[in-house]
């Protein structure tokens, strides 16, 4: 035990010669918690519009003054001709293109049916997606109060009959905004990048310096060497996950609803993992630039794209979806979220633990063995 202490001493001497290790480890998950929180987002809350009133009425005035005083639309452009619409879409400038015909006015006056045409630029699907759900519900909300305006019009009323009311009621993000579901998940991004990225350089730094083979030279065991170079960087991850946390309360007001020893229980299963991946880039690696490039683009990649943490498993193909089952990452977010926004803790995610655990330990033991393999 004294032997690998002094190992965990050499390590964070190390890191005290070297400042911008402690930017990294102490203001990099600030700065990039902040960035995620309020970049990496997928809500549309300005859709650019373009308006072309072939029917220039009261009632088409007043059905686009429904899209002009709703906080959504933003009417950047009145025009007159096709042409000049699809410039505007083709240039990137618009969203939406809202075309009201001619005798929309007269249609509706007439009960008959009045069309409209809403043309979306669907280069981002999802955008374009949400934009149409914004339209649906000004026409639907449109046509019910022209149509109650009608019947006040003539004297009557609408008869009360039997009608199925929805009252939706959303859990956890009220608001439906984005960042509720992203900030929580930056803390296993932070934590996969500190201890993967940072474990893998400083092991090939060793190397490359030659002090890695000075060690190798003395009484040291294997398992001591490899227990004192991965100890620190289970330190600095869990500083890190302090910081994020209390960072993700201070900036974005996001409480942990659920059981915090459960939530850093469960980061120290998941940098089992972490640590192995890191240990086994290292011994791929003959520098510090191959170190960074195997950890970004052949472990972070798969790691964020098949982890659910942007995007969902259940809408990729089967075959990455069986893939998702072996990645760490996947589970750790699963605890995250339900920890931090759904107030959850071991007994709904028990499993996931497990399964982060046995992936973790299959890992470590692999990059353990091909790390001693080495060093023979």
């Amino acid at each position: 035990m004294y032997t690998i202490m002094r190992i965990v001493i050499k390590e964070f001497q190390q890191f005290r010669r070297d400042p911008k290790m402690f930017g990294i480890i102490l203001v990099a998950p600030v700065i990039q918690l902040i960035l995620l929180g309020y970049a990496a987002t997928l809500d549309l809350k300005v859709v650019h519009t373009v308006i072309m009133d072939s029917d220039r009425s009261t009632t088409s005035r007043e059905f686009i003054k429904e899209f002009s005083g709703s906080t959504y639309f933003s009417i950047d452009k009145y025009v007159y001709t096709y042409d000049e619409a699809y410039k505007e879409i083709d240039a990137g400038k618009t969203m939406l293109i809202l075309i009201v015909p001619k005798d929309f006015e007269r249609d509706i006056n007439r009960g008959e049916t009045a069309t409209l045409q809403a043309i979306f630029n669907g280069s981002d699907g999802n955008s374009a997606s949400i934009a149409s759900g914004y339209v649906q519900k000004i026409i639907v909300r449109f046509s019910e109060e022209f149509a109650n305006n009608k019947l006040q019009l003539r004297g009557m009323q609408r008869l009360p009959a039997g009608q199925v009311v929805t009252q939706s009621r959303v859990w956890y993000n009220p608001e439906l905004e984005s960042k509720i579901f992203m900030v929580p998940a930056i803390v296993g991004l932070l934590l996969s990048i500190i201890t993967i990225v940072l474990t893998s350089l400083a092991i090939v730094k060793e190397r490359e310096i030659g002090t890695l083979e000075q060690l190798i030279v003395t009484p040291v065991k294997s398992w001591q060497l490899i227990a004192g170079k991965l100890i620190p960087f289970v330190i600095l991850g869990f500083v890190s996950v302090i910081i994020v946390v209390t960072a993700m309360k201070l900036i974005f007001a996001i409480d942990v609803k659920g059981n915090v020893i459960f939530l850093f229980g469960s980061s120290f299963i998941y940098i089992f993992s972490t640590l192995g991946l890191g240990l086994l880039v290292s011994t791929f690696s003959k520098s510090q630039q191959q170190a960074m490039m195997l950890a970004m683009f052949l472990v972070m990649l798969p790691l964020v794209f098949l982890s659910g943490f942007a995007f969902q498993i259940e809408n990729m193909p089967v075959i990455f979806q069986h893939i998702s089952t072996i990645i760490p990452l996947k589970y750790f977010l699963l605890i995250i979220r339900g920890v931090i926004l759904k107030g959850s803790g071991f007994a709904e995610h028990w499993q996931d633990a497990l399964s982060m655990l046995i992936i973790g330990t299959v890992i470590l033991t692999i990059s353990t063995l091909r790390f001693r393999k080495n060093i023979d």
